[in-house]
Formats: C-alpha cells, sequence, structure tokens
C-alpha cells in the first residue's frame, strides 16, 4: 500500500499507523505501532503547482494597488519599469527562500513574456529564474512556464523559440485564455506545439465571473479530440461559479474524461474576483467540491505573492490549503487533502509522485502535530524529516 501521508500512532481516514524507522541515512520503513500519545504527521515535501516570481514583492514600491484582474495586470505592467537583474534576482530569491523554508521540493513559477515580435526574444526575467533554478537546484526544483499570448504561438519564430527554451529546463507551454478573439485556434496551436515537441501545457483560463467564458471546455475538447497524453495544469477556472444543474455536470464531466488537472488559486482570486462597489458577495474559486466528487485531480497553489494581484502573503502551499478549506468550505476530516499539495500536485506538474512508505528520508517533512487539522494550522512546526531525526538522535 502506498501512502501520501503517515502518521506515527493514529489513524485518520487512509493515512499509515506506525513507527517510521530511518537507520544510517537510508529510506524511512514504517513499521506497526501501538497507539502513541503523541503522534507525528509525516508528509512529502510540498509541490508548489502556481506562482509568479517576476512580480512577487512587489507591491510596496505601487502608488496605488486595488481593483479588478485588468487593473492588477496594468498596475503590475507599470512596475516593470523597475524590472532590473539586481530587482529580480532579489524578489526571487526571496520567493523562493519562502518556497524553501515552507517545505517545498518543487515550484512552478509562470514568467510574463513579450508580445509581438518581442515575443521572439526571452525576456530578461526568464534568464535571471534560469539561472536562479541552477543556484538553487540543491534545495528545489523551480519548473519554469512561459505566460504566454495565444497569439504569439502563431508566429514560427516565436514558437521555436519559446520550444528551445522550455526544452531547456524541463518546464511547460503557458498561456494566458479569458476573451481573446479565436480561442479555439490559438488553443489547438498551443496543443500542436506541445504535442510535437513532448512539453506539457498550462493555461491561466476563465480568470473571471463573466458569463460566457468557456475556455475550460475548450481546452477539455481539444484534449479529447487530439489524444494529447501529456501533462495539462488548468489555473483559476473562475467561471465555472456561473454553471449549475446539467450545465455544470456535463462541463465537469468533458473535464474528467480530459485527464486534465484543475489548480485553485484562492488568494489572488478571493482578492480579484467578484469586486462591486461594496463587500463582494462572491467567491473567486472554480467548483472545487463538485470537480473533487467527480475524480477530477484538483490542486491548491499560491499564485501571487505581493504584488498588483495580492497585496499580501508568502509562498506556502500549507497555508494556501488551509485558506481553500475555508474559502470552499472543505469540511473535516482533512485527511485527504494533502495530496493537493503533495503527490496530486507533483503528477500535475509531470514530476513524480513521492509516497512516505517509499521515499527517501530526504524527500518527506514530519510535522508536530497529532492531526490533519492542527497540521494545518501554520503555528504548527514543520521539520524535514532528516532534520528531525538527526536532531531526535543527538
Amino acid at each position: 500500500m502506498r501512502s501520501a501521508t503517515g502518521f506515527g500512532g493514529i489513524v485518520e481516514g487512509a493515512y499509515l499507523r506506525g513507527d517510521l524507522i530511518c537507520k544510517n541515512g537510508g529510506s524511512p520503513r514504517l513499521l506497526p505501532a501501538s497507539l502513541s500519545p503523541a503522534p507525528k504527521l509525516v508528509l512529502p515535501r510540498f509541490t508548489e503547482a502556481h506562482v509568479h516570481l517576476d512580480k512577487c514583492h512587489s507591491v510596496d514600491r505601487m502608488p496605488a494597488v486595488g481593483g479588478n484582474l485588468r487593473a492588477a495586470i496594468d498596475a503590475q505592467s507599470q512596475d516593470k519599469a523597475f524590472w532590473s537583474e539586481e530587482d529580480l534576482r532579489a524578489r526571487a530569491t526571496r520567493g523562493l527562500q519562502e518556497l524553501i523554508s515552507a517545505g517545498c521540493k518543487a515550484a512552478r513559477s509562470h514568467v510574463d513574456w513579450s508580445h509581438g515580435e518581442g515575443a521572439r526574444t526571452p525576456p530578461l526575467a526568464w534568464h535571471i529564474l534560469k539561472e536562479l533554478a541552477q543556484d538553487f537546484r540543491d534545495h528545489i526544483t523551480l519548473n519554469l512556464a512561459p505566460l504566454t499570448s495565444l497569439e504569439d504561438l502563431a508566429d514560427p519564430q516565436t514558437a521555436k523559440t519559446l520550444v528551445r527554451e522550455i526544452s531547456c529546463v524541463g518546464g511547460a507551454l503557458g498561456s494566458f485564455v479569458l476573451d481573446q478573439p479565436n480561442l479555439p485556434k490559438g488553443i489547438q496551436t498551443a496543443f500542436e506545439i506541445a504535442m510535437h515537441h513532448g512539453i506539457a501545457l498550462d493555461f491561466h483560463v476563465d480568470e473571471g465571473l463573466a458569463d460566457g467564458l468557456d475556455g475550460l471546455e475548450l481546452i477539455a475538447r481539444t484534449a479529447i479530440e487530439t489524444g494529447f497524453d501529456g501533462p495539462i495544469l488548468c489555473g483559476h477556472a473562475c467561471s465555472m461559479m456561473n454553471l449549475s444543474g446539467d450545465a455544470m455536470k456535463r462541463r465537469i464531466n468533458l473535464v474528467a474524461q480530459s485527464g486534465l488537472s484543475v489548480v485553485t488559486l484562492p488568494s489572488t482570486n478571493l482578492y480579484l474576483q467578484g469586486r462591486t462597489e461594496g463587500t463582494p458577495d462572491r467567491r473567486g474559486l472554480t467548483r472545487v467540491r463538485e470537480l473533487r466528487a467527480s475524480s477530477v485531480p484538483v490542486i491548491v497553489g499560491t499564485d501571487n505573492v505581493r504584488d498588483a494581484f495580492c497585496p499580501l502573503g508568502r509562498h506556502n502551499p500549507r497555508a494556501s490549503l488551509a485558506l481553500a478549506v475555508l474559502a470552499a468550505h472543505l469540511d473535516p476530516p482533512l485527511a485527504d487533502l494533502w495530496p493537493m499539495i503533495t503527490t496530486d500536485a507533483a503528477q500535475a506538474l509531470g514530476m513524480a509522485q513521492t509516497f512516505v512508505d517509499e521515499a527517501s528520508i530526504d524527500d518527506l517533512l514530519v510535522c508536530d502535530a497529532p492531526s490533519t487539522t492542527s497540521a494545518l494550522d501554520d503555528s504548527t512546526q514543520l521539520y524535514p524529516l532528516k532534520t528531525y531525526a538527526d536532531r531526535t538522535v543527538a
């Protein structure tokens, strides 16, 4: 039996219970044990599926932040005047250090790409993040995805540049899908590029609550029609909140058939979506519970941190999962939620899954918690298992 989690002393849901034995730095083994008065939760190191390290920690220099998605895009675009090599490296390094401290083994960062003829040349941020991926490779795997316009993918020179750069870093082809003209053709082009070159796909899709947004449906249909078998991750999908009844069931069934994964991004979308003149009365989420009930892999991501899209936060998947519990009404027991930032998240990025009972000691975390609900409390201490084991032996 493989498990994404383990407890030393109690049973909760499908978790394994027992004594985790680590000898001479080898792979840990879980042996049967009696009930422990002070159990610890053991987890795979986290996978952060969706962040923007090129934008993070820039909010303090913006004169005014607020408004909807369009306002955030405009404000962040103006901030790019400050994006020097020194600035990008400092802010992205801070984000990476936060991810490592939070217990992450891997993260995907989107990187804003230029438009038109400028799209044929990688931006400065891409070069900086490629260098940082190498600098931090012993601590975290940084997976990069250029955030491109669908229209730019039709340019052969741009496509050639993107394929070269993505293949170099083992990343994914990312694109923004909202309400552009001729979406079917643009999405088809993205699939053709990914299929021909064997690369993963990652879409920002339907990030709004307006009626008629159908990007997720188009992506799912294209995946089915083309037979694409690589990883497809779709972020946001907020407009799913507009669907109910048979229309929602049809959309979810199509998504389930396509094999794609959906990443919900509660902090940014709670901040941006559903804005009115007063207090918002709509949640800026996707249909988390309904998708999960239909066996669609749903991931939780952090998205934006202290920038024009979200002025607060830090890079911490555990905190993002806790927020998703509150925002999406994911009720206890919470035993089956951890794959949203561990095994399912890794698989959504095309990475190998880590299971507690098969992992190396370097790939595991131990949480000083007697239950999964208390483990989601950010004040509960989390340690690399190797550090915890060395300290215990000492």
